[in-house]
């Protein structure tokens, strides 16, 4: 039964993903594209875990855990990129 839920998952999140594909190339202005590409980012997070999941190793885990980080410093320096225009001060 978990194989099915585990299949639903990848599925819904690959739909996600795709929607969010699609917000990214269409979005209308760059906070929209920012968004997009934060929202991949924790969809990606989720299909590491799931893998995880299906495959009953730790490895995904962590994986998940440093692309979290690096996720989130990336979308911090987008947002600062576009209110001051410069990261580092």
């Amino acid at each position: 039964m978990i194989e099915y839920a585990i299949l639903f998952g990848f599925a819904s999140i690959s739909l996600a993903m795709l929607m969010n594909l699609h917000r990214l190339i269409a979005g209308p202005d760059s906070v929209n594209r920012i968004l997009a590409l934060d929202t991949m980012t924790i969809n990606t997070i989720a299909l590491f875990i799931l893998y995880g999941i299906w495959q009953g190793t730790t490895t995904n885990f962590e994986a998940a855990l440093l692309f979290a980080m690096v996720g989130f410093i990336t979308t911090v320096a987008f947002c600062k990129y576009l209110m001051r225009g410069d990261i580092i001060e």
